[in-house]
């Protein structure tokens, strides 16, 4: 039997997340340290110049399919980029700042040739911002039982009625989904997906302030909001499935992103450990450093296999939901301990506006409750144990 000689990253892969560890240094990183820190964005100048960069060196919607102006990268190939083009301040919520591209919500390529024509094209073409509206005041990890947005069908029309929170970018995005109830009758089977576009009759938002700045969430309501009939994706009654399948694709990058920024937190720890100096003896030569480094390292090193380990499932076909959340749940919570351990390695500096750290630290505990929280992760790993 032939040995098996281990895996590495193909060599156009290792070329390409070098180009993007060197755009985050070179071009990012000392952008933002001229903004002011809580900046959720970059000047849109500075955003268009950046974009037409990454444009020319083929770094641009590298997710997106070919056939509509992408770099066609599977999950797992993204899961790597991502966690270098996250390690930066505004990494957490606004990846790369933007400039390598935005993407439509995934449920859209379940729509007509001309929804995708009309919105998803646009969006990676053009980076424009998107929103996906499921969560809502009854709960967002159990949108089959909590979704209570209702669209009605009169005459030629969709009607919408009800109340969606926690909605990032409704209030600056270009046109939006929106998952409601089109039957009761019909539970799991009821619910469909629509396209909304701001500015519709009907649908109004305001933000909520929470602790992260960038993607500022919104309170989204619904009065008597008309929808065409063409703005349903796929089929009536489909939007579960396609809820499930945005939410399943979306969390290995969002993943691959609390990694990223736990990297760049542990690289800074260690750096920091090497030049401090306490009682005449570096932190790096105290035992205590030492091991809160060494735990940061070895938890960094499980949560990269079990993102990849998932993603190649995804990227194969297969049902890939529980390996999902255990990506979720354990990157979420690492990047939690990670940065946690950081802050204390700074001391004064790491609560400082002076250095990222205060702003992952908070925008760090939003990730275990963002994209469901830990429990529900936990729930969803249980029971896969006991099929």
């Amino acid at each position: 039997m032939p040995t098996f000689a281990g895996f590495t990253l193909p060599d156009e892969l290792r070329l390409i997340r070098e180009q993007i560890r060197r755009f985050i240094r070179e071009e990012i990183i000392p952008l933002e340290q001229r903004l002011d820190p809580d900046a959720p964005s970059l000047p849109e100048e500075d955003w268009e110049r950046l974009a037409s960069k990454t444009k020319a060196a083929g770094l641009w919607a590298l997710a997106a399919p070919e056939e509509y102006g992408g770099g066609g990268l599977d999950t797992f190939s993204m899961c790597v980029l991502y966690e270098e083009m996250a390690q930066h301040r505004m990494g957490l919520y606004n990846i790369g700042c933007g400039v390598f591209g935005r993407y439509p919500p995934p449920a859209i390529w379940a729509g007509s040739q001309e929804q995708i024509k009309k919105y998803a094209e646009p969006t990676i073409r053009e980076g424009w911002r998107t929103f996906f509206a499921i969560t809502e005041p009854s709960g967002g990890s159990d949108p089959a039982g909590a979704i209570q947005t209702r669209a009605e069908r009169r005459g030629d029309r969709w009607v919408l009625n009800g109340r969606k929170v926690f909605i990032s970018n409704a209030h600056n995005g270009k046109w939006g989904i929106v998952f409601a109830r089109t039957s009761k009758e019909k539970g799991r089977g009821g619910i469909s997906c629509f396209i909304l576009e701001p500015g519709t009759p009907g649908f109004s938002w305001k933000n909520i302030r929470t602790l992260r700045t960038a993607a500022i969430p919104n309170d989204v309501v619904f009065e008597d909001c008309e929808l065409p009939a063409d703005a349903l994706i796929g089929k009536e009654g489909q939007g579960l499935e396609l809820a499930f399948d945005l939410l399943v694709k979306n969390r290995f990058p969002y993943s691959a992103t609390n990694l990223g920024v736990a990297v760049a937190a542990h690289r800074m720890a260690i750096e920091h450990a090497k030049q401090r100096e306490t009682f005449g003896q570096k932190l790096s030569q105290r035992q205590a450093i030492q091991w809160m480094l060494a735990d940061a390292e070895v938890e960094l090193r499980a949560c990269r296999w079990l993102i990849w380990e998932g993603a190649w499932k995804a990227d194969r076909g297969e049902d890939a939901r529980v390996e999902a959340s255990i990506a979720k749940l354990y990157s979420s919570e690492v990047l939690g301990r990670v940065v946690d351990a950081a802050v204390q390695i700074h001391g004064g500096y790491g609560v400082s506006k002076e250095f990222p750290l205060e702003r992952w630290y908070r925008e760090a505990r939003i990730r275990r409750i963002g994209e469901g929280p830990s429990e529900v992760h936990r729930m969803v790993i249980a029971r896969s144990l006991f099929r």
